[in-house]
């Protein structure tokens, strides 16, 4: 057999993905939890940017020797899994908001601080002064961040401009840091984040349709277009007409839906057949229903809720209404965390998932909500190279490390690009 890009060979184990009815895999989840195809003593085989072979680590390294792979990795004592999907982060920006921090723990809301000119506003004002490079390095530097803590694909959102210039600015850093970095970057845009200093709301979102739409489309970098439905913000019939705007010129809709107040966001996403509906602390089990029917996946944010001091999302309606639930990082300058690990953690010690579970949320169900059915998100033969080696033997030792990463090694594609 002819040389391939990489083998990764005498895994302790090998975490293929879901659990399915053809897997002759073991079964983890017999507590309640999903259900896992785990390979054990596996090796997985990448060519051409693809997994081409997964499977016992004898006959796998007959058929393809690690000698002559392009790159070998002997994975012995040690597990491997799916590169993490970040699925919802605002990651291009400018300035420091470490301050609200310290004014949320003296008990200030975010709303409050949000009237006062802080928050989205505050970080708003500070991207608009910053160069193109400077927005450019913040970037990449997060991205490498995530990188190191085992994010392969990250979706990154606009949204710090509020106005069409600016909002074309984040894309085309969006754009370039993806030509640039090994890390898949998604683009989001969302004008609509929220209703810029001394504006009216319905004015605004006049400008979101009329203008800002249609240069985002003429652009041609953002795949989705994303709406901050809740109160005192854009409200369904508001965030409506973006995201019917915003999929008329070409983006999928994505909703920011139930984070502070029940408004109807989570509804909206099923009217609209969006990828995602995303936060979800307040819906309903009508709502889980409702997503479930539509195919929309649930995006849960427990990093948002741990910065808020707030409580957490449930994951149970979702999973009884047969929806996959993804988890993100919700990266942003009020939500500080790069590490889909730590997102892990929280899913398992605030919101009772299993570890299973909130590997899945990570991996498989978060290239979902980013419309990824190629595969991503698993090890399945012809699904993308990106995997993860941690340095630890058992997939539990993602959410189970919160110290740190226990990521060791990271392909792309078949590529190492964290080692």
């Amino acid at each position: 057999m002819s040389g391939v890009d990489a083998v990764v060979y005498d895994a302790r184990e090998v975490v293929v993905g879901p659990d399915e009815a053809e897997s002759d895999g073991t079964r983890e989840g017999s507590d309640g939890g999903s259900a896992l195809d785990v390979r054990e003593r596996a090796a997985v085989v990448v060519d051409d940017g693809r997994v081409v072979r997964v499977g016992d680590t004898d006959a796998v390294t007959r058929e393809y020797p690690p000698e002559n792979a392009d790159r070998s990795i002997d994975a012995a004592g040690q597990a491997v899994v799916p590169g993490f999907v970040d699925p919802h982060t605002h990651a291009v920006f400018a300035g420091d908001r470490s301050d609200e921090f310290a004014a949320k723990l003296r008990g200030k809301p975010y709303q409050e601080i949000l009237a006062e000119g802080g928050g989205i506003l505050r970080t708003v004002r500070s991207t608009r002064e910053a160069s193109d490079e400077t927005l450019l390095a913040n970037l990449l530097g997060h991205l490498d961040a995530m990188l190191d803590h085992g994010s392969t694909t990250v979706e990154v959102k606009s949204g710090y401009g509020l106005d069409t210039d600016t909002e074309l600015r984040l894309l085309d850093a969006v754009r370039r840091a993806d030509e640039r970095h090994p890390v898949d970057v998604v683009p989001t845009f969302m004008g609509a984040h929220a209703v810029p200093e001394g504006q009216d709301g319905d004015d605004y979102v006049d400008r979101v349709v009329e203008d800002q739409i249609p240069a985002v489309a003429d652009q041609g970098v953002a795949e989705f277009c994303d709406v901050f439905c809740e109160e005192d913000v854009f409200s369904v019939e508001q965030s409506r007409r973006v995201l019917e705007a915003g999929r008329a010129a070409g983006m999928t809709p994505k909703v920011h839906a139930e984070e502070f107040t029940h408004l109807g966001g989570a509804g909206l996403a099923a009217d609209v057949d969006a990828a995602s509906a995303d936060h979800l602390l307040h819906a309903s089990a009508e709502d889980a229903r409702a997503l479930a029917e539509s195919d929309v996946v649930p995006v849960l944010l427990p990093g948002t809720a741990f910065g808020l001091g707030a409580d957490y999302a449930d994951p149970q309606p979702f999973r009884e209404a047969g929806a996959p639930v993804a988890l993100a990082t919700d990266f942003n300058p009020n939500c500080f965390s790069r590490s889909q690990g730590f997102t892990a953690t929280l899913a398992c010690v605030e919101m009772g998932m299993t570890p299973a579970d909130a590997l899945l949320g990570v991996t498989r169900n978060a290239a979902l909500s980013l419309s990824r059915d190629d595969g991503s998100g698993t090890l399945r033969e012809g699904a993308p190279g990106d995997l993860v080696v941690l340095d630890a033997p058992s997939h539990v030792h993602v959410p189970y490390r919160f110290d740190g990463s226990p990521v060791d090694t990271v392909l792309k594609d078949g590529v190492v690009v964290r080692d």
